[in-house]
């Protein structure tokens, strides 16, 4: 099926179990579809309780979306309260390959929100940070989750073997696995394994699915595996990114590379 979007034309869209899934031709196209869905999903929670939470994925894949979010002028920021979904133990929050540091320069210099939360992964006590963003999560309902799927269909730092789908826990620590190390290597995050941590703390499968709408970013034939496994895979922690398919309000926003292994599509190169 083949439509229109506001701020550009995608290819085709269709359904994976209740996620929809959009794919344009680029990312810079996707991303800025991505973001009108995401302004209209902040601007009805303000309307509707006078503030929006969201919880934001920090990496390559998210640039185009935050680029164009964080520069709307109809969007309220001062109504809007922040999070993130991990952090690198042992990073100081002025690293520039820590998470803390993403937020800060892409969202919180840019849009001015009214708080936001960061998670601390050099805090001296990782046991009380834990707790205590924990409990600012729960606090109230959280509106809106911007998340990404990794190469090895991660999202956030659920990889596989330490994603739960039943976690009991709202932010845990794991240790990342090795298809996840070396993707932080090939996006330009650390320059070797050996610099790269190895663990970090992380929101869990469950606090990520509490949020009311999803927003999906997902580019570049790197992710092609991990989406074809997302969608058409069994719904299973050795893809994290599949509970995508069983969220009530989840879309999926992909360019042709990262959609280039799905089976279920007609041919994309001749729609492009």
């Amino acid at each position: 099926m083949v439509e229109a979007h506001a701020a550009a034309h995608f290819v085709i869209s269709h359904t994976f179990g209740t996620a929809r899934a959009h794919i344009f031709p680029s990312a810079a196209g996707l991303g800025a579809a991505a973001a009108d869905e995401a302004a209209a999903v902040i601007g009805a929670a303000i309307a509707s309780a006078g503030r929006a939470r969201i919880i934001i994925a920090t990496g390559n894949s998210q640039l185009e979306l935050i680029a164009v979010l964080t520069r709307r002028v109809d969007l309220n920021w001062e109504a809007v309260e922040v999070f993130h979904m991990d952090e690198y133990l042992g990073l100081k929050a002025s690293d520039p390959s820590s998470f803390r540091y993403w937020i800060r320069t892409n969202v919180e210099n840019v849009s001015h929100p009214a708080q936001v939360h960061y998670l601390a992964g050099d805090a001296d006590d990782l046991e009380g940070e834990i707790q205590r963003y924990s409990e600012l999560l729960v606090r109230a309902p959280t509106d809106l989750a911007l998340v990404g799927f990794g190469e090895n269909g991660h999202i956030a730092f659920n990889d596989p073997g330490t994603a739960d789908f039943a976690d009991p826990a709202i932010v845990k620590r794991v240790t990342l696995d090795e298809a996840c190390l070396r993707q932080q290597v090939s996006e330009g995050h650390f320059a070797d394994l050996d610099s790269t941590p190895k663990q970090a703390l992380t929101l869990t499968c469950p606090a990520l699915f509490r949020a009311q709408a999803w927003i999906c970013c997902v580019s570049d034939a790197r992710k092609a595996k991990a989406v074809r496994n997302a969608f058409e895979g069994p719904i299973s922690t050795a893809c994290p990114a599949s509970i995508v398919r069983t969220h009530p309000n989840a879309s999926v926003y992909l360019d042709r590379a990262a959609a280039a292994l799905l089976r279920t599509l007609p041919a994309l190169g001749a729609r492009m």
